[in-house]
């Protein structure tokens, strides 16, 4: 997503989406780790309805990827993820939910401060997430530059769009074999 963005707005309009995933996501580890998973342990259909949402979401995404026009892009009312939104998408993003879930579980031990040991692992995911969201970023750009006509740019959108719902195919998966199966 912030490929795209980085090709169909440019770095300095798309700085608002990197920053909130840079600390959107950091603070959902923060949280995860200091006890919010708890509710969902104590009510696992929270975490199933916001798993569906995400999914949901971010077909939805794929779709507006997909759909985009380099014109309509241009246009006024095309427009990057704002920080809020950037943050928020963390939420409800099934592979954040993952990520952050499994590091907290994994690099966590309940023989040393656990505030400590959340805090190291957020400010890991800030770093890892300012260098690889980055470099994402830039290589949108410099995509902008090679594809430099209106077909080939909705060939990219296109593409972009496709590896995102392949993202999120073992979530599909899994939900199926859960409730289908």
């Amino acid at each position: 997503m912030l490929m795209t963005s980085g090709m169909n707005f440019g770095i300095k309009n798309s700085i608002p989406h990197i920053s909130g995933v840079c600390i959107g996501f950091p603070i959902m580890v923060i949280l995860i780790g200091l006890g919010f998973s708890i509710v969902f342990e104590q009510y696992p259909i929270l975490h199933e309805v916001i798993k569906i949402i995400g999914l949901a979401y971010l077909l939805y995404l794929s779709w507006l990827i997909a759909s985009a026009s380099p014109d309509r892009l241009e246009s006024k009312k095309s427009k990057p993820f704002t920080f809020l939104q950037a943050a928020l998408f963390q939420w409800v993003n099934p592979k954040a939910w993952v990520v952050a879930t499994s590091s907290i579980s994994a690099y966590t031990t309940l023989n040393d401060a656990i505030y400590r040991q959340v805090l190291i692992i957020a400010g890991a995911f800030f770093f890892a997430a300012l260098i690889t969201a980055g470099t994402w970023l830039v290589f949108g750009k410099g995509i902008k530059q090679i594809l430099q006509s209106a077909k080939q740019q909705r060939m990219f959108n296109i593409a972009m769009a496709l590896v995102l719902v392949a993202s999120v195919f073992p979530v599909i998966t899994q939900l199926y074999q859960q409730y289908l199966v």
